[in-house]
This record gives structure tokens, sequence and C-alpha cells, in this order.
């Protein structure tokens, strides 16, 4: 994931209005040309986050069935509901997935494990982790079977994948001094209830009570887990970690759905 430039962490006078937080947010997290107020840290649209990934997942959805109308078959239909997430957000979360398998699970201290994430080239352990998270996602979206529950499903996965955001930001520490760790602030306590509320909300909406609580408790542990991984195994988070969080946490909710 790319570093925006450092900016000041947030604070209460630097607080954006409601528009100029989602611009934030969407132009981080998409390729949408939001026009965002300029030297304002990641963190001040932290609340708009998985707004911005039910956006992402309905221009998913609409790939998907619109694929399903024209081509038989679930596979295709998958396959291009998770290239257009993909082409939305600039493959922003893959890249960062792709880099933090590479430092976590090829460095052998967490100097070596920061330098290779920082690499722009993805090694074996990077390039396995992005093949896997396409078929991964492709597979559950497949064996939903009904193209409505599978649209549904991808708007779930991709707002509550990323409302657990910035709760990561305001738990962990930057893991390294500069980039996007050091840049994107840290979130009020208020934006990070607010972004849980806002993508609970759409999950349960659009997967049901039962099905959504269950997708937002597992992702919730796997993503608890995987924090736990990159604290002992570099010291905190990086943008590529923040990108693997979400890889991880939209893969569990996707399955989850996929087993109703």
């Amino acid at each position: 994931m790319t570093a925006p430039e450092t900016a000041p962490q947030n604070s209460p006078r630097s607080e954006p209005g409601l528009y100029a937080g989602f611009a934030i947010a969407a132009t981080f997290l998409t390729r949408v040309p939001l026009a965002a107020e300029a030297g304002r840290p990641l963190a001040a649209g932290a609340w708009a986050f998985p707004l911005v990934g039910a956006g992402v997942g309905g221009f998913a959805a609409l790939a998907l069935l619109i694929v399903r109308l024209l081509v038989p078959g679930d596979w295709p239909a998958a396959l291009a509901a998770v290239l257009a997430s993909a082409a939305v957000s600039g493959a922003l979360h893959e890249d960062g997935l792709a880099d933090t398998a590479d430092g976590l699970l090829g460095g052998h201290d967490r100097e070596a494990r920061l330098a290779i994430m920082r690499d722009s080239r993805h090694g074996t352990y990077g390039v396995l982790a992005l093949v896997f998270s396409v078929l991964l996602r492709a597979a559950a979206l497949a064996a939903q079977g009904d193209p409505v529950h599978a649209a549904l499903a991808l708007i779930a996965a991709h707002a509550a994948s990323r409302a657990v955001l910035p709760a990561a930001l305001l738990a962990l520490a930057p893991a390294r001094a500069d980039g996007l760790g050091a840049g994107a602030g840290r979130p009020r306590p208020g934006q990070v209830v607010a972004a849980a509320a806002l993508g609970g909300a759409i999950a349960l909406a659009a997967l049901g009570p039962l099905c959504g609580l269950l997708a937002l408790a597992l992702a919730g542990a796997a993503v608890v887990a995987a924090a736990g991984l990159a604290e002992r195994r570099i010291g905190g988070y990086t943008g590529d970690v923040l990108g693997a969080f979400q890889q991880l946490a939209e893969i569990v909710i996707l399955f989850t759905a996929a087993a109703r």
C-alpha cells in the first residue's frame, strides 16, 4: 500500500466535515477522483471506511450480476466481482496482503521483515497469498448459488472488512517511524465506534442477524489473531498490514455467508 504524505495526527480542531471525511476515505481507499482536502490525516476519515467499502462492494456486486446474466455458471461472475473490486480500489489491499506475506513469513528479524515489506517486488509468499486470496473469494462467491445472495455478501464483506481498520489504527502502534503508519494519525474512539456501527449495520442488513453476527465475530477474531502476529513479528502495523487485515476479514465474511 502506498503511503500518503506525512500529516499531523488527528485532533479536534482538525476534524473535517462529513463530506470531507468521506472524501478523505474514498480518495485513499479507491480510485474514485473525489476532491479531498490536502494535509488531512487518513484517520480523519476513518468513520467512513465502511461506507466506502459498501460502495466498492456494490460495484463488485453489479459486475457479478451483469456477468451472471451474460455468462452461464457461477465462477465467471465470481471472478468478475473480485476483479471489479480490485480495479475500483486500485488493488490497494491485495498489494498490502502480498507485501505482508512476504515480510512476515520471509524475514529473519524485524528490520529484515520491514525492509521486505517496503520492497515493491513480490516474492513467493506474496504471489501465493494473492493467488489464494483471489481463488478463496471467488470460491466463496460461487458457492453462494443465488447471485442476489452473493451480491449482498459482497456489500457486507467489503463494508465490514474496512470497518475493522480504524480499530487497528487506534489499538496498534506504527511499526516504523515513516510511511502510512506514521502519517495516518490515530482516529478518535468515537470514529472507531462509528465505523464499527456502520460496518456492523450493513453486514447485518445484508446477511441477516444470525449470519451477520457470526460473520462479524469470526472476522473480528481473525483480525485480532493477525494483529497479534504483526505485533510479535514487526512491533505493530504498516499500511501493508492494514491491507492484509482487510483481505483476511473479507475472505472470512464471504465464507461465512456461503455457509448459510
